[in-house]
């Protein structure tokens, strides 16, 4: 099974991470975990005043401090991954992501913030939930 899993770096991130790694049974033998961070674009005058290079310097260590802890969590248990970081919309990414890795499965963290908070803020649990073509495991 082919598995994304969308990583923010917040607790409900971790919670999700411990699912998958005390469920391994999940991917099978020859299951494949694509762990994903996005990254914020950033508004085009930024980029124009710190340049490109600047601001996808930035977006990678911001990725790293996200995605190295999770690769060394995985690396000791021994599951087989791959992580990459995007910039854009987390849940444009995400569903992107699950479509180009043909993912049978999207795991992802949700901050719970409520109803009112879902209405006022918007929430990117919420469009992948519905605008995904796989199932989605939120984890709280």
């Amino acid at each position: 099974m082919r598995i994304v899993l969308a990583a923010d770096g917040s607790k409900y991130t971790k919670k999700a991470l411990a699912f998958l790694a005390n469920h391994e049974a999940l991917a099978g033998a020859d299951g494949e975990l694509l762990v994903l961070n996005v990254q914020p674009v950033m508004p085009p005058r930024v980029r124009t005043m710190m340049g490109a290079e600047a601001v996808t310097a930035y977006h990678q260590e911001e990725a790293a401090k996200v995605l190295d802890p999770i690769r060394k969590f995985l690396d000791r248990k021994d599951i087989r991954y791959r992580a990459e970081w995007k910039a854009g919309e987390p849940a444009a990414q995400i569903l992107a992501a699950a479509d180009r890795s043909k993912a049978h499965l999207v795991v992802m963290g949700t901050h719970g913030y409520g109803l009112l908070g879902r209405a006022l803020m918007g929430s990117v649990a919420q469009r992948v939930l519905a605008d995904a073509s796989v199932p989605v495991l939120l984890v709280q």
